[in-house]
């Protein structure tokens, strides 16, 4: 594993005022950060580098409004933390796409724990939420964190599936705004013994843009990414797309081809994924995985 470096505040103040500046997303930020060594010189060489690529302005966050969003989130309760910092998680750490900061909100122990992600049609049948709920607390009882999206139907169940062990809710818009609001029970169950976590500015609204960028977050902080009801485009067959691509394990429960909101996840079967009906089918699977920790081969900054 790479060596972890703690941000200054100087440092995480710069990092923030770089991430949030007009098109610099994750891969820029961290090939700024390799070519000018700081954030506080990336974001001096930034007008130069938009001038020579043909535009006259950029628009730089500046260090009054990323101390507001730093102070905001501090009001309740929540951090930012780095991509290089101790108890980033490192399953995530290791992806190309990372969040630089990655704003958390909870027990941020749970990152550093085994996880699994659950996801599923939001408009799930009976028995996808009773399933996405029985393995989320069976997975939760064999001493794995489940991940999901906190959307409606079965995130909203496999969250609830694993309240008392331990579960992690990723945001699309910004940690403290809840989508859909009718989760805000649930959200607060989370905070209150589980961790919610986001990328984006405190009172963002999500918008449709943002949610692919979330479910990357979620199957990149899991071992392995199980589908419950899943339609052909959907947003849970994206999260499997993502999760294959990022070398994770896939897992599908099987539904009737009658059913709309099975084919997606009778697809996955048919190409590959690891049918599910049981946690056992998912312990079984990612046992070895488990055995050891998961790689790191992201780089400390200098």
């Amino acid at each position: 594993m790479s060596a972890r470096k703690v941000l200054t505040e100087a440092e995480r103040l710069d990092w923030l005022r770089l991430m949030r500046t007009e098109r610099v997303g994750p891969i820029t930020f961290f090939q700024l950060l390799r070519r000018f060594g700081s954030a506080a010189a990336a974001l001096e060489a930034l007008p130069g580098l938009a001038q020579r690529g043909g535009r006259k302005t950029i628009r730089i966050c500046s260090a009054a409004t990323a101390q507001a969003e730093l102070e905001r989130l501090a009001t309740i309760g929540a951090r930012v933390l780095g991509r290089f910092e101790p108890g980033y998680p490192e399953t995530l750490a290791a992806l190309d796409e990372a969040p630089p900061l990655l704003t958390v909100r909870g027990r941020a122990d749970l990152l550093s724990g085994r996880i699994v992600a659950i996801v599923g049609a939001r408009n799930a049948s009976a028995n996808g939420v009773r399933l996405a709920r029985q393995l989320a607390a069976d997975l939760g009882n064999a001493g794995l964190i489940v991940v999901s999206g906190l959307a409606r139907g079965v995130d909203a169940a496999a969250h609830r599936g694993a309240l008392a062990s331990g579960t992690i809710g990723v945001m699309a818009g910004g940690i403290d705004v809840v989508y859909p609001a009718e989760n805000t029970g649930l959200y607060d169950e989370i905070v209150a013994g589980g961790l919610v976590v986001s990328e984006m500015p405190p009172g963002l609204e999500p918008q449709a843009r943002h949610f692919p960028q979330r479910n990357r977050i979620v199957s990149g902080l899991a071992t392995g990414v199980i589908v419950v009801e899943a339609a052909m485009k959907s947003g849970s067959l994206i999260t499997a797309r993502l999760a294959l691509n990022q070398g994770r394990e896939v897992f599908a429960v099987p539904g009737s081809p009658l059913d709309p909101r099975a084919r997606g996840s009778n697809d996955l079967l048919r190409n590959g994924a690891t049918l599910t009906e049981t946690a056992e089918d998912v312990l079984r699977s990612l046992a070895p995985a488990f055995q050891s920790p998961p790689s790191q081969e992201s780089e400390a900054p200098p």
